[in-house]
């Protein structure tokens, strides 16, 4: 456990959690009893993964990409006493839309949660003539309130910073095209009112090693710590057997949080057990959520495995950003 707070944020005492093995020394390291929704998980669905998870009246809420058995994904809700065992709505989120342009659900992936001040917003991969990054806000998720696209088509990987930046609202997000991108940088962007999004800044790039050679793209909402924003991405290894997406972390600015700090260098976790390396898309840890506990340092990350199941991951934070800084260097 940590002895000092380096997170920025609130308790957490009721976080999942499992101790790390003993003798292992990796910095992540997998729950023991994953995946913690499986296949065919409500009558629709084929599969849940890639969600987003969040506490919510001291229990916790989540945001779920639910793929049907027609392979359409849409989001639906769900509830959790402990954060593993999920109740998920049978019924998907039906938006409340004042405008008919951007209200027709065409599909909807991928979605991240974060609460800034007294509203939870969603963001999520939405078609709009191709994929772009669809907005909406709750205070409830009983009454869900769509915004405006974020960004023309095509982008992805939309992730909202928990509080405001100099006044701002920031959205890491990537560029990207209309099919299974062979490319991708993660940029930043920042809005006064979650409508109009501008002054886009470069942040990271893929390359540097093949883990993270072909493409990179942001997980969970950063995490404000004394030193940095710790941001936890995917990084993409095109192999002649197809992509691997792997599980990389760094450490932003604090009040420009498109200057990394220090990157990771090598992959904190990579495809290796059935549930990630066997399903629909074959070799996949991809994080969408994190929780955590900010007195203890303790971090819970949600990840899809194989693009057919949702996992967790656990690391100390202290523990993390040591690794970040000794297995990091300049790109």
């Amino acid at each position: 456990m940590s002895t000092k707070q380096t997170i920025i944020g609130e308790a957490l005492p009721n976080i999942p959690w499992e101790n790390k093995p003993v003798g292992y020394t990796e910095a992540l390291w997998r729950y023991s009893r994953n995946p913690v929704i499986d296949i065919n998980p409500i009558p629709c669905a084929q599969s849940i993964y890639n969600s987003a998870v969040i506490p919510f009246n001291d229990k916790f809420v989540g945001v779920f990409r639910v793929d049907y058995k027609s392979c359409m994904p849409f989001l639906h809700t769900g509830r959790s006493q402990d954060g593993l065992k999920w109740d998920i709505e049978h019924e998907r989120i039906q938006f409340v839309c004042d405008d008919p342009e951007i209200a027709k659900m065409v599909y909807a992936y991928d979605p991240r949660v974060c609460k800034i001040e007294d509203d939870y917003y969603i963001s999520w991969c939405n078609c709009y003539h191709g994929p772009t990054i669809g907005l909406a806000k709750t205070k409830d998720f009983k009454t869900f309130y769509q915004l405006e696209n974020a960004y023309l088509p095509f982008n992805r990987n939309g992730v909202l910073f928990p509080r405001k930046i100099k006044g701002k609202y920031l959205m890491l997000n990537r560029p990207s095209d209309n099919g299974h991108t062979p490319f991708g940088d993660i940029f930043i962007s920042e809005s006064e009112d979650m409508i109009h999004w501008g002054r886009h800044r470069f942040v990271m790039g893929a390359g540097g090693q093949w883990w993270q050679g072909t493409k990179v793209g942001a997980g969970p909402n950063p995490i404000e710590t004394t030193e940095g924003w710790l941001l936890i991405y995917h990084g993409v290894l095109n192999t002649c057997n197809g992509f691997v997406y792997n599980m990389g972390a760094a450490l932003l600015d604090i009040d420009e949080p498109w200057k990394v700090l220090y990157r990771t260098n090598r992959y904190i976790l990579n495809p290796e057990l059935p549930y990630e390396t066997t399903g629909k898309t074959p070799n996949v840890a991809f994080p969408c959520a994190a929780l955590v506990d900010a007195p203890t340092g303790r971090m819970a990350i949600y990840y899809g495995g194989a693009d057919t199941y949702t996992c967790i991951a656990f690391a100390q934070v202290d523990e993390l950003i040591d690794f970040i800084k000794a297995n990091s260097e300049v790109f």
